[in-house]
């Protein structure tokens, strides 16, 4: 039997009352994502791809934003999606504080320092960019066919909202990091290759995610459908 207040959640997509595992959810959101934006510096080879490191961490961010849509709704996850923006933001500010200032005259990693975490400004741009895309797309297409589903075939939502979200946040983000440095034909191969990554490895990831949206649905007493919510990305504080 639903509580009213239950009720009044589905209905308007409002939630009430959170737990201590919103706040989970949350943290492991802005963990995977500035983590994933550190370790991308690095290239690695799996089973012949070249692809950045941070493609074993970032789509966990996708994985925790579904589950943030699924279970407390649009609202909730545009002020995550926003949360960890500018948590990357500080980050990245916090590094080039880290690069400019002078090092002592005994340290010798100055120069590794830069290389690793020298970051220049048309990666970050698109990296932020992509990001905000592809994030805003996901949870927008996790919301609407949530509602299009009366909240059945949670896979089809998890997947599509996937191949959408993070199909846009590698078009974006090698398009405007690399476009005139590449080849047209080599641009188009990174693009895709990193989308089935991406895609492939969320899929994958199913299971787990069907497990944390169940245990957390029950523990919250939410299961949060977006009726009457504005989908604007910029509407941090309103519903």
């Amino acid at each position: 039997m639903k509580t009213d207040m239950t009720q009044k959640q589905e209905t308007t997509g409002v939630p009430t009352r959170y737990s201590h595992w919103y706040t989970v959810v949350v943290a492991l959101f802005v963990t995977c994502l500035v983590t994933s934006n550190i370790m991308s510096v690095k290239l690695i080879n799996v089973f012949g791809l070249v692809l950045p490191a941070g493609v074993l961490i970032f789509p966990i961010s996708y994985i925790t934003g579904d589950v943030l849509t699924e279970v407390y709704g649009y609202t909730q996850a545009r002020r995550v999606i926003w949360l960890g923006f500018f948590c990357n933001f500080i980050v990245v500010i916090a590094i080039w504080l880290g690069k400019v200032i002078p090092p002592a005259a005994f340290w010798e990693g100055q120069a590794a320092y830069e290389l690793i975490l020298g970051y220049t400004p048309r990666l970050l741009m698109a990296s932020f960019l992509a990001y905000l895309v592809g994030e805003f797309f996901n949870a927008f297409i996790m919301a609407k066919m949530k509602i299009l589903t009366k909240g059945r075939w949670l896979w089809t939502r998890t997947i599509s909202s996937t191949l959408v979200g993070q199909g846009l946040d590698s078009l974006v983000f090698i398009t405007l990091a690399f476009a005139g440095m590449i080849p047209i034909k080599a641009l188009a191969l990174a693009i895709i290759t990193q989308w089935l990554v991406k895609s492939a490895y969320e899929a994958a990831a199913t299971p787990l995610t069907y497990i944390s949206v169940r245990f957390l649905k029950k523990h919250e007493g939410l299961d949060v459908y977006d009726y009457d919510t504005r989908f604007n990305p910029l509407l941090i504080r309103k519903y």
